[in-house]
């Protein structure tokens, strides 16, 4: 089969290279999916699962790619709660080959049915930016209604499903991200939008929950926003203070099968929107994915020729 596969941790992004790859096997309580549509994290090739298994051996050529929708092909030994053709969207597993193949092997446990009237490209592009705008608001952030929320990249993959969720949740949102997505970003619901390259963070204010997906500077400054008691929720990257009386918290998300059905049907009765971005088919995934595209959705890598 065809893959994008990384060997040299050194090349960064330039050093996706579409391969060909044994078909993957399926272990005890897998299923093998036939990948219709996938999706990247530039931030994964940092990831220590992306290099080694879950003994620390080294894996490479490595296939990329967490985010997938597609159709089940095969069951492995004991796999229960899903069945050969069903259609299926969630997370590949972190310390093996990824989406960004023609087929994968995933936990069944970490895949959920997706609706007959739900695009793959929807569904991959909800999988992983959607448990994470969940888990960081409300598992993490412990969001409430009547609270204010500074959602950074409010135009982006997790961005754009964060300001959705914390506006129905009765939160008021402020959202941040390049000056170009200002109207994507108030189209979805923010109640004001800090331009990061022209405004001061500063503007916007105290808030009760930061949601983070930048690091750096933006994560620093963001601590000083955050009202006594208040939450940081950042996944980027772990965060060298607190805010005042309040929780910094660091997270990698967490598969969720019921929850991610959950999301689903909020997109099925339209409460929810996916903003998908460009989407490319697996051959040309590695120039894609290295132009480092962001905000307006996620960039989708379309496979098997969906």
């Amino acid at each position: 089969m065809k893959a994008i596969t990384v060997q040299d941790r050194a090349a960064g992004l330039g050093g996706l290279t579409l391969t060909d790859r044994p078909h993957p096997h399926a272990a005890e309580n897998d299923v093998i999916v036939r990948v219709h549509a996938a999706g990247f994290t530039p931030g994964e090739l940092d990831w220590p699962g992306t290099w080694t298994d879950r003994a620390g051996r080294d894996r490479t050529p490595s296939v990329p790619g967490h985010e997938l929708s597609g159709v089940v092909t095969e069951l492995g030994y004991g796999t229960t709660g899903l069945t050969v053709g069903q259609r299926v969207f969630g997370l590949a597993d972190w310390t093996r080959d990824g989406s960004l193949a023609e087929f994968t092997a995933v936990e069944a446990r970490n895949l959920a049915p997706l609706p007959a009237d739900l695009d793959h490209t929807v569904g991959a592009a909800l999988s992983i930016s959607g448990l994470t705008a969940w888990q960081a608001l409300f598992d993490h952030g412990r969001l409430a209604p009547g609270q204010t929320v500074l959602i950074h990249g409010a135009a982006g993959g997790v961005g754009s499903i964060a300001v959705q969720l914390a506006r129905a949740a009765g939160a008021r949102v402020i959202g941040t991200g390049r000056g170009g997505n200002r109207e994507v970003a108030l189209d979805l619901g923010v109640d004001t939008f800090v331009d990061l390259q022209a405004e001061r963070l500063e503007e916007a204010g105290e808030v009760d929950v930061v949601l983070d997906v930048f690091g750096g500077e933006v994560l620093e400054r963001s601590t000083g926003l955050v009202r006594a008691g208040g939450t940081l929720v950042t996944i980027a990257e772990p965060p060298t203070a607190k805010p005042r009386d309040g929780r910094a918290i660091f997270f990698v998300v967490e598969p969720d099968r019921a929850r991610l059905a959950a999301l689903a049907e909020l997109v099925r009765e339209g409460s929810l929107r996916i903003l998908v971005g460009s989407k490319h088919p697996l051959a040309d995934a590695p120039v894609a994915l290295a132009s480092g595209r962001r905000g307006g959705g996620k960039t989708i890598i379309v496979v098997n020729g969906y």
